[in-house]
């Protein structure tokens, strides 16, 4: 079954607390893929509350973004973007030394 958007939005929640918790443990690594997350699982919340129909299970912010036309300041699409391509060494260890 599918999330619902409430339950994405929910579920992002979580993970941004769950970032702050790594945050303040120094773990700062795991920090932004977590903030990465609680940010895709909102926007997938709004891509499912705006075009009603389930996320397309990519990882990719800026495309999920475009997708929805979600219009941001550029500041604030310049910060997710940033964050974008900061959460792709996260996800490969080899690269975790690199970025200690």
């Amino acid at each position: 079954m599918p999330l619902k958007s409430e339950e994405w939005f929910k579920q992002a929640d979580y993970d941004i607390k769950t970032a702050e918790y790594l945050f303040s443990g120094r773990k700062y690594i795991y920090s932004v893929f977590f903030c990465h997350l609680a940010l895709e699982k909102a926007i997938k919340g709004l891509y499912q509350k705006r075009l009603d129909k389930i996320p397309p299970k990519v990882h990719n912010l800026v495309f999920l973004i475009e997708k929805i036309g979600l219009e941001l300041p550029e500041d604030l699409f310049q910060w997710v973007f940033t964050l974008n391509r900061a959460s792709i060494p996260t996800r490969y260890p080899e690269r975790l030394k690199k970025n200690e």
